[in-house]
């Protein structure tokens, strides 16, 4: 937390004629991230996604959420991305996955000791490929939190995913990612391929001068032995 704030701190006392804010929320049929579903095998209701983000030269700080329609889904992510070179960005992110779903409603969201947390923070490294080449890939690890070894829940796992992308037009992208080795998040107790598949985008025009961003993703996750299908559209 300390780290996102110093982050924020920087990115605010930055003076820049590009700076500006967005804000927006997607709607999705499940929800499911790097090829696992977040309330089950079976993929789980519909979820509301609102994001916000404030961006200032190479910088930007953000928020992302999910809620789903059951109520078994509350997550408030925080994070800060520096933008090294047109090819190269680290990003540092604060998952919070449990907070106000316990049955109890006894954790707190600004509960960050090591051992009773239920965040987890992640540092991520991505490259955006070359337009002669444009295989983009991410790396991900996290390192701080509830992210627990499934063999010894006192051991950090330092869960890795990794993620390749290549465009096939300009509205469709293949994806391939997967865990590195064991991992409670990722459901694997050794290295598996988690997630792969196609996005499809569109928007769909509503007015002459409104048009609704929709998206399908067709994914699988050959570890899990799992197959989903999301449509998601952006408001």
């Amino acid at each position: 937390m300390k780290v996102l704030a110093i982050c924020a701190i920087a990115v605010l006392s930055i003076t820049s004629a590009k700076a500006q804010f967005a804000v927006g929320a997607d709607v999705v049929s499940s929800y499911v991230w790097r090829g696992v579903p977040q309330e089950g095998s079976k993929g789980g209701t519909p979820n509301i996604q609102p994001f916000v983000s404030y961006t200032a030269g190479a910088f930007t700080i953000g928020s992302w959420a999910s809620s789903s329609f059951s109520g078994n889904v509350k997550e408030v992510d925080l994070y800060a991305t520096y933008v090294i070179s047109p090819l190269f960005s680290v990003t540092l992110t604060d998952y919070n996955y449990g907070f106000g779903t316990d049955s109890l409603g006894s954790q707190k969201y600004f509960n960050y000791k090591k051992n009773e947390t239920d965040h987890v923070f992640e540092g991520t490294i991505s490259y955006a490929g070359v337009e002669s080449f444009p295989l983009s890939l991410s790396v991900n690890t996290m390192f701080y939190g509830a992210d627990k070894k499934p063999s010894d829940a006192t051991k950090q796992a330092y869960s890795t995913y990794f993620e390749f992308g290549y465009p096939v037009s300009s509205y469709a992208k293949l994806f391939l990612g997967g865990s590195v080795g064991e991992s409670a998040n990722y459901l694997t107790s050794k290295f598996g391929i988690t997630n792969v598949g196609i996005k499809v985008s569109k928007s769909i025009a509503i007015t002459d001068k409104f048009s609704l961003p929709v998206y399908g993703i067709l994914g699988a996750n050959p570890y899990a032995k799992n197959l989903s299908f999301v449509v998601g559209l952006t408001l």
